[in-house]
């Protein structure tokens, strides 16, 4: 997988200057346009469409510095309707603008060229079961909330912290389905889980029993899920789950994520410094690598 991902690489290097085509990264990458954005998303940090626009910014800013063409050339060469468009990009990455740049000789900002490599440490085994799961259907309240890389999210604190205890306690009751209690819920995720973009947060149980008043209901086809588990220091723990599902489980195993909710049932020790927690993935088996391919 880490080696088709390269391949895409190269082949954003090479046409820069071109339409990002993302049906094409993902033809290359013998994998879905989703899980190439996924995959990518999880492993550089930055969406797909993000690294790309940078790399431009960064491969125009020296040309800008050149000084060899005019400025509008540039900006269309990169795709950039105008000089007034190019100038805005150019000074949200670089922090001055290309004229400025191009009379003062300023430094710019660099966007190294992405390449995956799989450091392999031995030092655990992640534990995980790949299970076909029938429709069922996800119960609670539902809030819209902001991705938020890194720290907490405090959109999802404040929602949570204002939830009735009782709703809850009669939610858990009608928990009949792994993974049993109360359970976060995300969909409706932006495909390249850039920072900022609103998600469908869900604090509920998987239920066959009506909606209580004043929950919201989600559906969920039937499909397969790689569910992945885990304990220890909190939030150490469920931080490094996240982590390693996406740099070490799917560079080395034969599935890819599909569209669905992703779903983390936690449970914390009685002191809160200890966490055990299952987290579910829609996925699918990747297609065959075609003939000669790594």
């Amino acid at each position: 997988m880490l080696d088709r991902l390269n391949e895409a690489m190269d082949h954003i290097e090479h046409r820069l200057d071109q339409p990002l085509d993302v049906a094409e990264l993902a033809r290359i990458a013998t994998t879905s346009e989703y899980h190439l954005r996924r995959m990518f998303s999880a492993l550089a940090g930055m969406p797909l469409s993000e690294y790309v626009r940078r790399r431009r910014l960064t491969v125009a800013g020296a040309e800008v510095l050149a000084g060899e063409e005019p400025l509008l050339t540039v900006a269309l060469r990169y795709g950039y309707g105008s000089g007034e468009a190019f100038a805005r990009a150019f000074r949200t990455l670089h922090g001055v603008g290309p004229g400025e740049a191009r009379r003062t000789g300023a430094a710019l900002v660099s966007q190294p060229r992405l390449s995956f490599r799989l450091t392999v440490e031995g030092s655990s085994s992640m534990r995980y079961r790949v299970v076909e799961r029938p429709a069922f259907t996800v119960v609670g309240p539902r809030a819209r909330v902001p991705l938020v890389h890194l720290g907490p999210n405090q959109a999802i604190i404040d929602f949570v912290r204002g939830i009735d205890r009782g709703l809850l306690d009669r939610l858990e009751k009608l928990s009949d389905a792994e993974p049993h209690g109360i359970v976060a819920v995300c969909d409706d995720l932006d495909p390249g889980r850039a920072e900022g973009t609103e998600l469908d947060y869900y604090q509920g149980v998987i239920t066959s029993a009506p909606a209580p008043e004043g929950t919201a209901v989600l559906p969920v086809p039937a499909g397969t899920w790689a569910v992945f588990t885990t304990s220890g220091p909190a939030p150490e723990a469920l931080q490094r789950l996240w982590s390693d599902t996406y740099t070490e489980w799917f560079p080395s195993n034969p599935y890819r994520t599909r569209p669905g909710p992703e779903i983390l049932r936690t449970r914390m020790s009685p002191d809160g410094r200890e966490a055990d927690a299952e987290l579910w993935l829609p996925v699918e088996r990747e297609p065959a690598a075609p003939s000669g391919r790594a």
